[in-house]
């Protein structure tokens, strides 16, 4: 079978990262999380203190900075993984407020395109991802949930790493980054055109990815 890129959109808690390795790993293409640079530059405003909005410091410290963010869900920051610190409700707050920024998005952008360009075969999941970055992706989906699913995943997700949960602050929290993220200004989240849009709410993870590999087989050939 040929080698195909396949764009992977939606909101928060949809389970795209989740599905996007799967389907990556049974097709044999690369899988990457663009998040994962949202979320290390969110967790660099944290860690040193730069207000999210201060573009041109946020850009100063990345300028300087080494960023790699590698397949398989692994971002290092000046050779350093820092992947398991970027999981928190803190830094996914952190990450929506950066991803409003012009500058931050163009950053971003440039690199996760070069990540495209030099691996035959991916599947890059995101928010922006058929929509800007990979505009011309084999295969689009957009992954929908209700936000009361989303963040019942999110729960169970938090409860099973022992980590103590406050159900409404996290369902507040989803419903204050699904405002940020279809809102902002700069590539905001939308349902790209010609993506297949699969609502996730009432589906568990393999009757989602059987109808995405299906789809991606039939592009394969």
């Amino acid at each position: 079978m040929k080698k195909i890129n396949i764009a992977i959109d939606g909101p928060s808690g949809v389970g795209k990262s989740t599905i996007a390795k799967i389907i990556a790993n049974q097709l044999d293409l690369i899988f990457v999380n663009t998040g994962l640079m949202y979320r290390c530059i969110g967790y660099i405003c944290l860690k040193n203190k730069i207000k999210f909005d201060d573009e041109k410091s946020i850009l100063d410290y990345l300028n300087k900075a080494k960023i790699e963010l590698l397949p398989n869900e692994i971002i290092k920051l000046n050779n350093e993984d820092i992947t398991k610190n970027l999981w928190t409700d803190e830094v996914s707050l952190a990450a929506s407020q950066v991803a409003k920024l012009k500058l931050i998005r163009e950053f971003c952008v440039h690199h996760q395109q070069e990540i495209a360009k030099n691996q035959p075969g991916i599947v890059m999941e995101g928010r922006d991802i058929g929509s800007v970055v990979l505009k011309d992706a084999d295969l689009k989906f957009f992954l929908t949930a209700s936000v009361e699913t989303r963040a019942a995943r999110r729960i169970k997700q938090l409860s099973l790493k022992g980590q103590k949960v406050n159900e409404e602050e996290i369902l507040n929290n989803i419903i204050e980054r699904d405002k940020r993220d279809s809102e902002r200004e700069h590539t905001p989240l939308i349902k790209p055109e010609n993506a297949i849009e699969i609502d996730t709410s009432f589906l568990t993870i393999e009757e989602v990815v059987d109808k995405m590999i299906k789809l991606a087989k039939e592009k394969m050939k």
